[in-house]
């Protein structure tokens, strides 16, 4: 499950130093250990535990996280640089680690880990909007200093537009509030808690009330004053297919459909009329495909961050084209298969000439309305003070933390496609969360495809394969004296010093990840520092779930 923007940050790949220690402890030298060394049960059990002990009672602010912290907690960061006071919700923030709890305390019965998944959903709770969904991070310090942090590294991060400013509301954006409201039903579910019953209960209301009539969902909720940025219109009461927030709502409105008895008919209209929007913003011929963004009541697309220009975009198309066969599969209602060949033909004919596909990327993100001309993404300046996005149909010299072109298999999705056009509908739909009313939720969540990328970890996919014991036995080993483990922080970012200049200094920064010395926003370093990754954290304490529990 993705969580963040298509093209909108670099996604490195798997720990260098854990690779390479995984690497030798197959080859009978990680740590000293032979490779005939089998972890122990009680072994494996005494590194979760030092490891968590270490996050939660030496890391953790009031109970949440951040995504990464240098050794000495001297600086720490969420997508951006953070204060001591604030966590993260945007994943692989707080939420995300109080689903690993859960997932530790399925796998071992140990209460430590319930109280830590406690202590994480308290946290999220305190900074749970009024409205009942949640902004990307929470300052415990208060709204003094929140209303601080984005007057400063917030509005001086060039490319994260987003940070900008304080909207005052909550967000659907990068499945921060998605992940939550997970997380808060998995635990009311484990006891039935009635302390996290009401916080539950309002963060459904937040799904329902935030909910056009047509459907689909604002990215920000309850709308205030119209705020636009670098003189464009506010993009945020705009129904989003934009980072899966109609994707998101959806599986947290089935997962309650599934587990609670006295919401299920009212969260069953919610759900149908989410899934006829994907049909009812599909795009006629000639363009038979999605934009990122729909305007209300008409649905017309339009454009949204000023490097995301109003447009029919092309993995927005394959996305929907994915989760109408999902619907399929939920409903067995052929209506969600009846126009995606449409939207196939469509992404073949807008293919890249093969002179332009670099990399494997076939497609160009966004093209014209009504002419099927590419669309490339370009910026100038070095900063929020001096620098703009624009756009034109030239190719080279595009902006490099957003993609203006995509890999797109469109025959595997049209061989998916037709496979599933040839099951009957009873077929497809057997076994439908949808169909067959109440159900348990998986035992575990942080095991399943998730990104638990912080910049520095990758995101890890279909983790369901079989631990060995020498990769177990190679993280056991390689957690420090403190209960961490040293991680590569590759990305970085510059401190806050002021506002930029009018000015552009020396340099080109039209590729770059950052742009000059007063740009907040992240960036890979040049020579990575040790520190400690949540990222991490989430994916090791997984693997050892996973040996503990094949």
């Amino acid at each position: 499950m993705p969580r963040h923007s298509p093209g909108s940050r670099p996604v490195p790949g798997l720990l260098r130093p854990l690779g390479s220690l995984l690497l030798a402890a197959c080859l009978g030298v990680a740590g000293g250990a032979a490779a005939a060394d089998v972890p122990t049960r009680e072994a494996t059990l005494a590194t979760m535990k030092r490891a968590t002990r270490f996050m939660v009672e030496e890391v953790a602010t009031e109970g949440g996280y951040v995504w990464s912290y240098l050794p000495d907690r001297s600086r720490q960061w969420g997508e951006l640089e953070a204060y001591p006071s604030m966590i993260w919700v945007q994943p692989p923030g707080t939420a995300t680690m109080g689903h690993l709890f859960l997932d530790a305390y399925h796998a071992t019965g140990d209460a430590y880990y319930y109280d830590a998944a406690r202590q994480a959903a308290d946290a999220l709770v305190a900074g749970q909007h009024d409205s009942g969904g949640w902004n990307y991070l929470i300052d415990t310090a208060g709204e003094d200093s929140l209303r601080k942090w984005y007057d400063t590294i917030g509005r001086n991060a060039w490319r994260l537009e987003e940070f900008q400013h304080d909207y005052g509301n909550a967000t659907f954006d990068d499945g921060g509030t998605s992940e939550a409201m997970q997380f808060l039903l998995r635990l009311y579910l484990e006891k039935r808690d009635a302390a996290y019953r009401a916080p539950l209960e309002k963060a459904i209301d937040f799904v329902l009330d935030s909910q056009y009539p047509i459907g689909g969902w604002p990215q920000r909720y309850p709308h205030g004053e119209p705020v636009g940025l670098h003189g464009l219109p506010d993009y945020t009461p705009l129904i989003t297919f934009n980072d899966d927030v109609a994707e998101e709502n959806i599986e947290f409105l089935l997962m309650v459909h599934r587990t609670l008895d006295y919401e299920r008919e009212r969260v069953l209209d919610a759900i149908g009329r989410a899934m006829n929007a994907f049909l009812v913003t599909q795009q006629g011929q000639p363009q038979p495909g999605w934009g990122l963004q729909y305007t209300t009541p008409d649905l017309k697309p339009a454009g949204a961050r000023s490097y995301e220009p109003n447009g029919i975009v092309t993995h927005a198309t394959a996305a929907n084209v994915r989760k109408l066969m999902d619907f399929y599969r939920l409903t067995g209602d052929s209506k969600f298969l009846a126009r995606i060949p449409e939207a196939l033909d469509w992404l073949d004919r807008v293919r890249l000439p093969e002179a332009l596909v670099v990399d494997g990327r076939t497609h160009p993100t966004f093209l014209e309305i009504g002419t099927d001309r590419p669309i490339y993404l370009h910026r100038r300046g070095s900063n929020v003070s001096n620098g703009a996005y624009y756009t034109d149909h030239d190719p080279a010299n595009t902006i490099g933390h957003y993609g203006s072109t995509r890999r797109i298999d469109v025959a595997a999705l049209r061989a998916e496609y037709e496979a599933l056009a040839n099951t009957p509908p009873e077929q497809a739909s057997e076994g439908s969360p949808l169909l067959n009313g109440g159900s348990a939720l998986p035992r575990y969540f942080t095991l399943r495809d998730v990104s638990v990328s912080d910049l520095n970890v990758g995101v890890l996919r279909g983790r369901n394969d079989d631990v060995a014991p020498e990769a177990a036995a190679a993280l056991i080993d390689s957690l420090d004296a403190q209960g961490w483990w040293p991680t590569e922080l590759r990305s970085t970012s510059h401190p806050y010093i002021g506002d930029g200049p009018r000015t552009p200094p020396p340099g080109d920064y039209a590729q770059t990840l950052v742009g000059d010395a007063s740009d907040t926003s992240p960036y890979r370093a040049e020579t990575p520092v040790m520190g400690i990754s949540t990222g991490a954290y989430i994916e090791h304490m997984g693997t050892l779930i996973r040996y503990l529990e094949p």
